[in-house]
C-alpha cells in the first residue's frame, strides 16, 4: 500500500486564551497533540500569520501550523506557507470541527467542497480544493440561532471526553497515512464509530451553517 505524502498538517481554530478551549479550536487541539507527540514546539512566525512546528512523524519531517488569522480568514496563513515552502495542495492536511457530525465521530478524505464551514472555505480559496480534510465532529446546537455560541463556547465534560479521544485517534491516524496510505488510515478512523454514526450523503449541508458567517467579539471573525 503506498504512503500518502504529507508535508503540511494545519489546525484551524481562533487565536487566544478565551477561544483556546471552545469546540471551533479542536483542528489546534490536534496539532498540538500532534507537536506533543512527535517533539514539534510552535512559534511565532509573523510573516505567515501563523505559529509553526516542526515535527518528525515515523520518517517524515511535517510543519503544524495554527492560522492566528481568526477562522474564516485562515487560507491567508495557510496559503503564505504552501507558497514559501513550495507544498502542493494534495501535500497539506486541513483539521477543523464538523457541526454535522456528534462528538465521537472523525473522518478523513481528499477535496471536496467546504461543507459550509468558512475556514475550509477560504482554504480552498487560496490554495485550490485537492488538499486532505479530517473533520472532528462537535454536534449541533438545539436550535440553529444558537450555532454561534454553540462553536466558541466549552463542550460538556462527556462531549470533550469523546473529542478528545477522536483527536488520539486522528493523531494515530497520521503516522498510518504517511506510512502506509490514507485509505489504511480513513479504514481505521471510520471503523471506530458507533452504528449509526454516518457520514452525511451531501459533502454540501443541505442547510445553512449556524454561526459560521457571523462575527465575532470586536467584528472579528471567529
Amino acid at each position: 500500500m503506498s504512503e500518502t505524502t504529507l508535508k503540511l498538517i494545519a489546525g484551524l481554530g481562533n487565536p487566544g486564551a478565551e477561544y483556546a478551549r471552545t469546540r471551533h479550536n479542536v483542528g489546534f487541539w490536534l496539532v498540538d497533540e500532534l507537536a506533543r507527540r512527535h517533539g514539534g514546539t510552535f512559534r511565532p512566525e509573523p510573516r505567515h500569520q501563523a505559529e509553526l512546528a516542526r515535527a518528525r512523524i515515523g520518517a517524515t519531517d511535517v510543519w503544524l501550523a495554527k492560522p492566528m488569522t481568526y477562522m474564516n480568514a485562515s487560507g491567508a496563513a495557510v496559503g503564505s506557507v504552501a507558497r514559501f515552502y513550495k507544498i502542493a495542495p494534495q501535500e497539506i492536511l486541513v483539521v477543523s470541527d464538523e457541526l454535522d457530525f456528534p462528538p465521537g465521530t472523525v473522518r478523513l478524505k481528499q477535496g471536496g467542497g467546504a461543507a459550509g464551514h468558512n475556514g475550509v472555505r477560504d482554504i480552498i480559496a487560496a490554495v485550490g480544493e485537492p488538499f486532505w480534510r479530517m473533520r472532528i465532529g462537535i454536534g449541533r446546537p438545539g436550535a440553529k440561532a444558537e450555532g454561534i455560541d454553540h462553536v466558541l463556547s466549552r463542550p460538556t465534560a462527556e462531549e470533550e471526553r469523546l473529542i478528545r479521544e477522536t483527536i488520539g485517534a486522528g493523531a494515530d491516524a497520521v503516522p498510518v497515512m504517511l506510512e502506509h496510505g490514507a485509505q489504511l488510515a480513513m479504514n481505521r478512523l471510520h471503523a471506530r464509530d458507533e452504528p449509526g454514526r454516518d457520514e452525511p450523503a451531501r459533502d454540501e449541508p443541505t442547510r445553512d451553517e449556524p454561526g459560521r458567517d457571523e462575527r465575532g467579539p470586536g467584528g472579528r471573525q471567529p
